[in-house]
């Protein structure tokens, strides 16, 4: 059993675990990397997969839900009609001696230049956070475009396409998974702020009046989903945004933060967004994004609930939480204590030596074909090492088919929290692995 349970977390800890394991990478690493990007392997690639599936599930337990993938580009007059161009800036600052460039409202630089210690800075300017381009071989203002800073607007722009082709009626959203990025002036802390990354969005269309009761329906309902995800609650709260921190479309707006290691920083953004987004488009475009109230003769431009999370961040959201350090047979380890519906690999098959390797591949192959699931065959290392490693992946369960499966047709299984194991029939592993991950 495992005893001194700690989560005892740090970033540089987190950030070696998934290199280690194969779960991020630096992107462009073998050419001195690309600050703010990162390419994930494989079992980041699961558990981002499974972090997808699980919001996608969350949000259409609550209505009327369409999904969209809109262009990674858009052209330049849809930032105007934002007010992306306009407003997306933030304060930067350089130092005058290292040259190096910080945000200006980083706590970081009051005390001096973080990289050389000089007081010494530039006067504070805005910097646009967008990266722009050129489309074409043009060099003209027409060709202008932008990689989108967020993945809303191919929702505003394409509402009324999505309104008559879907069939669906007012309330209803609109949701997205998809890239965004942003020129960000010092990316930091790893996953949390980057500047290619991945959101989960949903705009929620209502009436005007409705838009309140929407607003606090979807607060509970993302709470729902981060309880559902196991995440401690004592380290979620949720946070309403000040007068002075609303972005230019927000009414309102309430953030679900978590208490990371730095801080209680954002980790998912519901904000009234009133009509101003389509009201916008409206008026730049010249098309006509009101929607008709046949029960009282008249026009109106729908107001809008967003939802907005990042999966990159949401996953480092799950790193942290999962995190835990404990002793086990007087042997310390390290293990991710992760929902099974999250762990990138369900289930681990081990023979107990090499010479059971035909057989537990038969078990394996069988138990994969029939489930679906992302399973792993473990066959290097002695047991207790192929043990740890799976702890570290946060693997729940592990299978071993030992000296007696020849006899006793079955095998040991081995839970990664308690660490507890017993013996269960070969032909009842499918239905004892379904259930406890709760299928």
């Amino acid at each position: 059993m495992s005893s001194a349970q700690k989560n005892v977390v740090t970033l540089d800890k987190l950030v070696s675990l998934c290199k280690r394991r194969g779960f991020v990478y630096q992107s462009a690493d073998i050419y001195g990397g690309l600050n703010g990007v990162y390419d994930f392997g494989h079992l980041g690639a699961l558990l981002k997969k499974n972090i997808r599936a699980l919001w996608t599930d969350s949000i259409n337990q609550h209505g009327s839900i369409v999904m969209l993938e809109g262009a990674l580009l858009g052209p330049e007059p849809v930032w105007e009609a934002s007010g992306h161009v306009k407003n997306f800036h933030d304060p930067m600052i350089d130092c005058l001696t290292c040259k190096k460039r910080f945000r200006a409202d980083d706590i970081n630089i009051e005390k001096g230049c973080p990289s050389c210690g000089n007081k010494s800075w530039t006067d504070v300017r805005q910097f646009n956070m967008m990266f722009k381009t050129q489309l074409g071989a043009s060099s003209q203002s027409s060709s202008q475009a932008y990689l989108r800073p967020e993945t809303a607007q191919s929702i505003f722009i394409n509402f009324k396409n999505v309104l008559t082709t879907s069939r669906v009626k007012i309330p209803f959203g609109i949701a997205q998974i998809g890239k965004a990025f942003r020129n960000e002036i010092t990316p930091k802390q790893f996953l949390f702020r980057m500047r290619e990354f991945e959101q989960m969005e949903v705009e929620w269309f209502c009436k005007g009046d409705q838009t309140e009761s929407a607003l606090q329906s979807w607060k509970k309902a993302r709470m729902v989903f981060y309880k559902q995800l196991k995440i401690n609650q004592t380290k979620l709260r949720l946070r309403d945004h000040g007068p002075n921190e609303l972005a230019h479309y927000s009414t309102a707006c309430v953030d679900v933060e978590y208490e990371f290691p730095f801080g209680w920083k954002e980790l998912e953004g519901i904000a009234h967004r009133g009509n101003y987004d389509l009201t916008q488009h409206s008026k730049h475009s010249g098309k006509d994004l009101s929607v008709f109230d046949d029960a009282k003769k008249e026009s109106y431009v729908p107001h809008v609930i967003e939802c907005s999370v990042g999966v990159d961040r949401l996953f480092l959201t799950l790193l942290f939480d999962a995190y835990t350090e404990d002793v086990v047979g007087g042997e310390a380890r390290t293990v991710l204590k992760f929902a099974p519906a999250v762990a990138p690999i369900k289930a681990a098959f081990l023979p107990l030596t090499k010479k059971q390797t035909e057989q537990t591949k038969a078990i394996f192959d069988r138990i994969k074909q029939s489930t679906k699931l992302d399973l792993q065959l473990d066959v290097s290392g002695s047991i207790g090492k192929r043990y740890r490693r799976q702890d570290e992946i946060g693997t729940p369960l592990c299978f071993t088919y030992d000296f007696d499966s020849d006899d006793d047709k079955k095998v040991t299984v081995r839970d990664r929290d308690t660490t507890e194991q017993k013996r269960i029939s070969i032909d009842s592993i499918e239905a004892y692995l379904l259930e406890q991950l709760g299928k």
